[in-house]
C-alpha cells in the first residue's frame, strides 16, 4: 500500500489484507537500517485477526521516498502524519529498537492518537558506542558486520532455525546491505544510529504517555540490554514480557514475540 505523507510517497505493508481504517489499527515501526519486512509474521497475524496493519518503511528506507529523517522527534511527527494520511484516528504503535523510541515520542506528543504502546528490543536512553557510529559513517559494511556479531544470542543457531531455509545472520546482513544500497544513500546507517544516540527526551516523553504500555525484551540482548529499560518501564508502568534471544528478537524468537504481542494487545 502506498500513501502520501508530507507530500512524499510512503510504503506500508498491510499484512496481506486490504487496509480498513475502521478496524483497530497497529502501526509497526522498524529499527535502524531495516524495513517493513522485519514485521512480516506479526503483521500477517494481526491483519488476519481483526486488525488493520501498517508496517511501514520509514522515509529514505527501501520503498519509502527519502530523504531519511535525522532525529527521533521528526520521525515521531512523521508517524502521526502517517495516521492522518491513512485516515486512522487512533492506533497501537509497536516499535523495535529505533522504532521503539519513535513510538514512545509519538505517544507522548499525541496521547489521544495512541491507544497502546509496545516497545520491543528497547532501552532508554539508547546510546550507540562511538566505534559503531564511526563504522556506520566511514565503513558501513564493517558496521553491519559489527551489528551482526552482537545482534543474536548465539554464534551457531542450528540450521533452519526457526524455520526451514532460515539463516538468521545471513538474512539480517542481507536486509541491512539492501537498505544501505537501495536509495543510493550510504549515510542512512549513520543517520539512524546517530538519531538513537542523540535522543535525550525519552524519560520526559515516558512521563507524558497516557496509554497502556508493554515492553518485549530479549534476555541476551547486547545492543539494548534489558537493564537499560528498567527505569523507563517503571515510569511507563509497563507490562514487561521477557523472551529468550538477542536484539533481533522478532527473527530469533518469532513465536515467543508473537505470543508477547498478542498478550500486550489482548
Amino acid at each position: 500500500m502506498k500513501l502520501l505523507v508530507n507530500a512524499r510517497e510512503v510504503y506500508a505493508y498491510t499484512g496481506g489484507r486490504p487496509f480498513d481504517p475502521t478496524l483497530p489499527c497497529v502501526v509497526f515501526l522498524h529499527g535502524a537500517l531495516n524495513d517493513h519486512s522485519v514485521w512480516t509474521l506479526l503483521a500477517r497475524w494481526f491483519a488476519h485477526h481483526g486488525h488493520s496493519v501498517l508496517a511501514v518503511d520509514l522515509p529514505g528506507h527501501m520503498r519509502s521516498e527519502g530523504p531519511a529523517l535525522t532525529n527521533i522527534e521528526a520521525m515521531a511527527d512523521w508517524t502521526l502524519a502517517l495516521l492522518d494520511a491513512a485516515g486512522v484516528r487512533q492506533a497501537t504503535l509497536a516499535g523495535h529498537s529505533m522504532g521503539s523510541l519513535i513510538a514512545l515520542e509519538a505517544a507522548a506528543r499525541a496521547p489521544e492518537r495512541v491507544s497502546r504502546l509496545v516497545m520491543l528490543g528497547s532501552c532508554v536512553p539508547m546510546p550507540v558506542p562511538p566505534v559503531l557510529l564511526n563504522l556506520a559513517l566511514n565503513d558501513p559494511h564493517a558496521g553491519i558486520e559489527r551489528v551482526i556479531v552482537h545482534a543474536f544470542s548465539t554464534l551457531a543457531a542450528k540450521p533452519s532455525y526457526p524455520g526451514p531455509g532460515t539463516w538468521l545472520r545471513g538474512a539480517v546482513r542481507g536486509l541491512m546491505r539492501q537498505v544501505l544500497a537501495h536509495q543510493g544513500d550510504p549515510g542512512v546507517f549513520h543517520n539512524d544510529f546517530a538519531a538513537c544516540n542523540a535522543y535525550a527526551g525519552g524519560m520526559a516523553a515516558a512521563s507524558r504517555v497516557g496509554c497502556a504500555t508493554a515492553m518485549v525484551l530479549a534476555d541476551q540482548d547486547q545492543m539494548t540490554p534489558p537493564r537499560g529499560a528498567r527505569e523507563v518501564a517503571a515510569v511507563l508502568k509497563a507490562e514487561v514480557h521477557r523472551v529468550p534471544g538477542g536484539h533481533f528478537l522478532m527473527q530469533e524468537q518469532p513465536d515467543a514475540v508473537l505470543a508477547a504481542l498478542r498478550a500486550a494487545l489482548a
